[in-house]
């Protein structure tokens, strides 16, 4: 293990290290930096790729040059299902290139989490940015993806845990606003959102005082958990059961035309593409496209998970629901109960990949964690992880074609909450390379990824080697908003 690895991991108990590989996973690798995600690379050493079983096959790196009809670059969920929904719907048979391991980014490292949303801004922001009219076609947008994500994963043993979705609040001072957009998503969203108190979800007395939750927090009926590892395990069996091809090992190192041809230069041979589409998620390279340059800003995430918990610490903590929670945070948390009995919790972390293998930001996850749930205080965690998310600079995603004139397309910016809403960004994706976008008319199909902004006043390419610097400062504002004032 080498000494990157071991400092993130110290102090951690019984964690899952991948088996060696071709190219050692690399736990400070940065997007924003590094020119490639790599080649070959191992996965990170998740809860959901030690636990998802023997990877199913897949067709091997690149070896040679040759032809596709469409070429899609990421294999994690939304390449996938732009694949599988090529394939079932208009006939079309992708090549599918992936840097390193199938799945190997966003897809094995979030929280599991499936919420009806695209995005990271509430339906209240919705109304102010494009008003109401639009934002009640974005929640139908969202209705619909989850409804497609549901037949998505029907025929996949994924683990599900149905039930719906708890925002808490983490202070008393944000129920106002838990209750202000509930009443917003019953009354003018039809949506069936409602506070529940403590006593309904029936949480030991000990919590109050607690950052879990020490008050009301607001119910919404559709979310679930689902295991990602064989989530994505399912979609890669589906998509190659309809004669897409899934290669491994295959990073796009150049990316140049001739005529009406994309090439795709890989270290194995050359793929020349009808049409492209990006899926690249928070692991997309400054280098990959020059429309995506500067357009996407990756956030670290951290997640861990325990060991499965007794029966009897589960009653004790109060633990009585399955349902995947978010708490008011600018900084969230999100954790649930998992259906082994294990505690999985995530929240952001480190600014740079050189700083995220570092144990402190491990440390105050597991802080928090403590916090919520004191009575695990001497629980042990088995993993430890963290990943890139791919987040907007207007915190919505985009699933467009950049420039008219280029069979290109891409899909990106779900801000954290991709898991449910890449199915459809993957189906949307397909509609675009299949000719069938003439429907696709909302903000998120009509308009590129932004530019960094500067307070809200303007946007330009130029803010760009600044976001870092803001990040660390809007760090330290969001621990003030969140936790002092």
């Amino acid at each position: 293990m080498n000494t990157a690895v071991k400092q993130g991991l110290a102090g951690v108990a019984s964690l899952h290290v991948p088996a060696a590989s071709a190219d050692r996973y690399d736990p400070s690798y940065d997007p924003l930096i590094d020119d490639t995600p790599g080649r070959n690379r191992d996965y990170a050493p998740t809860y959901w790729v030690d636990t998802a079983g023997v990877p199913p096959e897949d067709d091997g790196p690149i070896d040679s040059d040759r032809d596709a009809d469409v070429v899609i670059i990421g294999s994690g969920f939304t390449g996938l299902s732009a694949a599988i929904a090529l394939a079932r719907d208009f006939g079309i048979r992708a090549v599918v290139l992936e840097a390193n391991r199938v799945s190997w980014g966003c897809s094995t490292r979030n929280g599991g989490q499936a919420q009806c949303a695209s995005g990271r801004l509430k339906r209240s922001q919705w109304i102010g940015r494009w008003g109401q009219d639009t934002a009640l076609a974005m929640h139908a947008e969202c209705l619909d993806a989850m409804h497609y994500f549901r037949k998505m994963i029907d025929g996949i043993d994924c683990d599900p845990q149905d039930g719906g979705h708890l925002y808490i609040a983490h202070r008393a001072a944000r129920m106002p606003v838990l209750e202000r957009e509930a009443k917003l998503l019953r009354e003018v969203f039809d949506y069936d959102a409602r506070i529940i108190d403590r006593d309904t979800l029936r949480h030991p007395p000990g919590e109050v005082g607690f950052e879990f939750g020490p008050v009301d927090r607001q119910g919404e009926p559709e979310g679930m958990g689902v295991h990602a590892g064989k989530l994505a395990f399912g979609y890669l069996k589906r998509a190659r059961s309809l004669g897409v091809k899934v290669h491994p090992g295959s990073p796009v190192t150049h990316w140049t035309r001739e005529g009406d041809r994309h090439l795709l230069h890989t270290p194995g041979g050359v793929v020349r593409a009808r049409a492209v589409g990006v899926a690249t998620g928070g692991y997309t390279s400054q280098t990959l496209l020059p429309q995506l340059r500067n357009r996407l800003m990756p956030i670290l995430s951290n997640s861990v998970v325990t060991r499965p918990l007794t029966p009897q610490e589960i009653e004790a903590n109060g633990l009585n629901t399955h349902m995947v929670l978010t708490d008011t945070r600018v900084l969230r948390h999100y954790y649930r109960l998992m259906p082994d009995g294990r505690m999985q919790i995530g929240s952001r972390s480190a600014i740079t990949g050189q700083d995220a293998p570092q144990k402190r930001f491990e440390d105050s996850l597991l802080a928090g964690f403590h916090r919520k749930f004191p009575g695990l205080k001497d629980v042990p965690l088995q993993y430890s992880w963290w990943g890139w998310v791919d987040v907007s600079h207007d915190m919505m995603p985009r699933i467009v074609q950049p420039d008219a004139s280029a069979a290109v397309y891409y899909a990106l910016g779900y801000g954290g909450n991709g898991v449910m809403y890449s199915a459809q960004a993957g189906r949307r994706l397909a509609q675009w390379i299949a000719g069938q976008a003439s429907t696709l008319q909302l903000p998120i199909f009509q308009s590129q990824l932004p530019y960094p902004d500067f307070a809200g006043l303007f946007r330009a390419q130029w803010l760009a080697p600044w976001r870092r610097v803001g990040q660390r400062m809007l760090y330290h504002w969001y621990h003030l908003k969140d936790e002092v004032l």
